[in-house]
């Protein structure tokens, strides 16, 4: 345990408010800067998508996608499993308006 290789974290950022998760990710991203991997299990989007540079996601299960913080957060899959339908449409109304 004194010198780690690799990190297991379930559900870290459970229950921590958003200024804790920003401090969380800071202190997450300084573990990994010290050469230890991180294996997350996470719920909160903001601490994955802060965190991560390769995310696997899970639906009920079954793995539904696989890539970059980028490619997940464009992936239509995924958006429809966790954001709904209408996510995209929204998205559009609103870059439309800006």
């Amino acid at each position: 345990m004194s010198e780690p290789k690799l990190l297991f974290l379930d559900e870290p950022a459970a229950g921590l408010n958003p200024s804790e998760r920003v401090e969380f990710v800071d202190i997450m991203l300084k573990v990994f800067d010290s050469g230890i991997d991180i294996f997350l299990i996470e719920h909160n989007m903001d601490v994955i998508m802060n965190i991560s540079n390769y995310i696997t996601v899970i639906n009920f299960g079954a793995k539904i996608a696989e890539g970059t913080p980028e490619e997940i957060q464009q992936d239509p899959v995924v958006i429809k499993a966790y954001l709904g339908d209408r996510y995209k449409q929204n998205m559009a109304r609103g870059a439309a308006h800006a």
